[in-house]
């Protein structure tokens, strides 16, 4: 059965220049109240304003007690890999494990590209970036001292707090548009968190990962296949057709039709959307993550019940 997640509107919120707190912890202890396995919390310094997510999930894990807690998905090539570890560490401690570090390499967008520049990040290094990053957050981790001597150096180094879990959170990362990206998740990384393949794709693609964890002496039983997906719920389906567009076009300031072949997205009547999630079960899929186009309440009310109908 997979388990299920909920994306809370950080990103809305800000578009609707209501930044306060309070209505998000509420939201996150109300997914938990329904069922939802996990809380996740989007990424973004100025390309798409939300709130910081380290910050917010710390509060969301002094809120809940069972969720986990996830990034969907941060940016870590824009940030100082010693200072992440040092948060993600403390994030997995105030959590006592339940976290999931959600990673991506960034959409090759101009606002993205603007948001690396003003990070002072070389847009075109970050890949490379993202994987010394990891591999240095890992090391400092063990809480033994680490030499490094690459984008970063040091001598000796040793951090404190480790995280709750000592070889430290999960580590998934999204990317299904080229080969190398699912090739790159097997040799290096905890799970496969896509947004793109349609689940008629996500079988043969998920195979690919865990090929390719195998190849590298992984166990590819150990990894996560997980998917991101968008929902926009209503008995009316030119409405949800609508409101979905609407929010895309908002969100990401660029056509709906474009952002539709990018990302995975229903509208349409319930019974609809617990085929449609059901499909990437199915096809292997272990962790949906969803994020509501408006009126979360109740479509998280929805999928609650559609949850229970589907014996999940």
């Amino acid at each position: 059965m997979p388990r299920l997640g909920y994306l809370l509107p950080t990103r809305e919120r800000m578009m609707d220049d209501e930044p306060e707190t309070a209505p998000l912890l509420a939201l996150a202890e109300r997914a938990e109240g329904l069922g939802f396995d996990s809380v996740w919390v989007g990424d973004s310094l100025i390309a798409r304003p939300r709130h910081e997510p380290m910050t917010l999930l710390a509060a969301v894990a002094a809120r809940t007690r069972k969720v986990e807690l996830g990034t969907a998905v941060l940016l870590p090539a824009l940030r100082n890999p010693v200072v992440l570890a040092h948060q993600v560490a403390t994030l997995d401690r105030i959590s006592e494990g339940r976290l999931i570090l959600g990673i991506g390499i960034a959409s090759d967008v101009p606002n993205i590209r603007a948001e690396f520049v003003a990070a002072g990040v070389p847009f075109e290094k970050r890949v490379g970036t993202l994987v010394e990053g990891v591999a240095l957050m890992r090391a400092l981790w063990t809480g033994k001292p680490v030499d490094w001597d690459g984008r970063w150096k040091m001598k000796g180094a040793v951090l404190g707090p480790t995280p709750h879990r000592p070889e430290g959170p999960p580590i998934w990362i999204g990317g299904s548009v080229v080969a190398a990206a699912r090739e790159r998740t097997g040799r290096l990384f905890d799970g496969w968190f896509p947004n793109a393949p349609w689940a008629t794709d996500y079988a043969a693609q998920w195979a690919e990962v865990k090929a390719a964890a195998q190849k590298a002496g992984r166990d590819p039983a150990k990894l996560t296949g997980a998917m991101y997906l968008t929902l926009s719920i209503d008995d009316n389906a030119a409405r949800a057709e609508a409101r979905i567009d609407t929010y895309l076009e908002q969100y990401y300031g660029q056509r709906p039709d474009v952002m539709r072949k990018r990302q995975m997205c229903f509208a349409g009547p319930a019974a609809e959307a617990g085929a449609w999630l059901k499909s990437y079960a199915d096809a292997g899929a272990s962790h949906l993550v969803i994020r509501f186009a408006g009126e979360h309440e109740r479509q998280m009310e929805i999928v609650s019940q559609l949850r229970r109908d589907l014996g999940w």
